[in-house]
């Protein structure tokens, strides 16, 4: 007996103690895909419950960012910009590294400049500020290169989050104008290729390398299309139509197909946004009757409030041309949340999705694929989960009983689902085809990064610190 007692108090360190190999390398861990490896992690955690330790950071909405005994973040304070490493075992922070951006970029008023979260290789940490661009550095904190970027033309911040791919860094940089696509060298920062995007708007959402079979390929989720691209040199392999005018979500993978959601005001059938043609519009409108718009001429409504998005370089005056092309984007605008097949190239759509749906769509939280069901999160707290290769509804808009916003993305592990939404709580509950809740967690803060599981343990980030939550 005394024997067996010694044993189990040997044995208890290791079961609490982080692999060394272990790894959660970028937005949503491995692959992007959202799921955990191995691992218990608690159903029930708050501020007084299962805390491992917390530590108080900055402010920022990046996620945790894990290699080994490393956690990376981003932070805004002061109006300084500055990347993080913290202890994985206690949350000590180990160094910061302050971004030379001389400027903030404008960014919503629930964001943040501190939005993109970091990716790393196990040797470099790869870190982008809409406020100045990339950077990497060793682990150490030493930085080992800068690449400066225009700032966003977009009020609202960028949000994507840098990619890991071989020996590139991907970026989308999808803005109001001149949006592109940028692949550098993960060791030096410079170019290897560049492909427009220009026909793109404002875009928020992640690139994603979709691997099957012996292929691996870029896909990015942008306004009015998901496209896909050759890692090789940026060129287009093919496209599909059937997004929302502005993407939140990013694309993610299981069972041989893509997903895909998006959402956005006016795109509900029903419920769609129409602009009526320019020239009615100007003749009722344009009280100074010089051929284009400012803010003041236009009245109160839909349009008015998306007047800086229809004001394309910013000048403060809406053409008929900027107008033209809002009015193009409403009509063709689609939400839904859809499956695509591999194997496709130039336009796709009507021969490689799947199925799609079109119905209780999540805005900005991306859908997750595990053990061949899709399951997403409506605001208000609304769950639905799929089968993954046919669309088959398990169940649809089924309260979480947490309302409000949903800005993070579901995460899995252990057979658990775990949700987070805007106002901190963070709800458990069990993948299958019927809803079963096994907690909601009030973390007692707003919560908008995604959480990172690795190991049995729960990484998340709240308004103002970081949790380490286990058993």
């Amino acid at each position: 007996m005394h024997i067996l007692n010694l044993a189990v108090l040997l044995a208890a360190p290791l079961a609490t103690t982080p692999a060394a190999d272990s790894h959660w390398p970028q937005f949503r861990g491995p692959g992007g895909l959202g799921i955990a490896g191995p691992g218990d992690p608690p159903a029930h955690f708050g501020p007084k419950s299962n805390v491992v330790w917390q530590t108080e950071l900055p402010q920022g909405h990046s996620s945790p960012c894990i290699w080994g005994q490393r956690i990376f973040l981003t932070g805004h304070a002061g109006g300084k910009l500055e990347t993080l490493c913290l202890d994985r075992k206690d949350g000590r922070i180990l160094w910061r590294a302050p971004a030379p951006a001389e400027k903030l970029e404008a960014f919503h008023r629930i964001g943040s400049p501190a939005a993109s979260t970091p990716c790393t290789d196990g040797e470099r940490v790869y870190v982008y500020f809409g406020s100045f661009g990339l950077l990497a550095y060793d682990f150490d904190g030493n930085e080992k290169w800068r690449k400066p970027l225009p700032v966003p033309v977009v009020e609202f911040g960028a949000a994507t989050s840098p990619l890991l791919a071989g020996d590139k860094v991907i970026l989308v940089c999808d803005q109001d104008m001149n949006s592109f696509l940028l692949a550098v060298d993960k060791q030096t920062g410079k170019d290897i290729w560049r492909t427009d995007r220009s026909e793109f708007r404002r875009g928020f959402s992640s690139p994603f390398l979709w691997r099957h079979g012996s292929t691996g390929e870029l896909v990015v989720a942008g306004s009015l299309w998901v496209k896909s691209y050759d890692l090789k040199d940026g060129r287009e392999r093919w496209s599909a139509r059937g997004m929302a005018r502005v993407s939140n979500a990013s694309p993610v993978a299981g069972d041989g197909l893509l997903i895909v959601s998006s959402w956005n005001v006016g795109g509900d059938e029903g419920d769609r946004i129409a602009m009526p043609p320019f020239e009615q519009f100007l003749a009722q409108n344009d009280k100074d009757k010089n051929g284009t718009l400012v803010k003041d001429e236009f009245p109160a409504g839909p349009f008015k409030d998306r007047f800086s998005q229809i004001d394309v370089n910013k000048d403060g005056t809406v053409t008929r041309q900027e107008y033209a092309d809002m009015q193009s984007m409403f009509e063709r605008a689609e939400n839904q949340v859809f499956a695509i097949k591999p194997g496709g190239r130039g336009d796709i759509t009507d021969s490689h999705v799947v199925w799609k749906i079109n119905r209780h769509l999540p805005y900005v939280s991306s859908p997750l694929c595990y053990k061949g069901r899709v399951y997403t999160v409506k605001d208000g707290g609304l769950a639905s989960c799929y089968e993954t290769k046919t669309g088959s509804i398990g169940y649809q808009a089924e309260r979480l009983d947490a309302e409000g916003s949903y800005y993070t993305s579901s995460i899995t592990a252990n057979g658990r689902i775990y949700a987070a939404s805007q106002k901190g709580r963070v709800v458990v509950y069990e993948a299958g085809d019927t809803l079963n809740v096994l907690a909601r967690n009030d973390m007692g803060e707003q919560v908008f990064a995604t959480p990172a599981i690795l190991d049995g343990r729960i990484f998340l980030r709240t308004e103002k610190r970081l949790f380490c939550f286990g058993r």
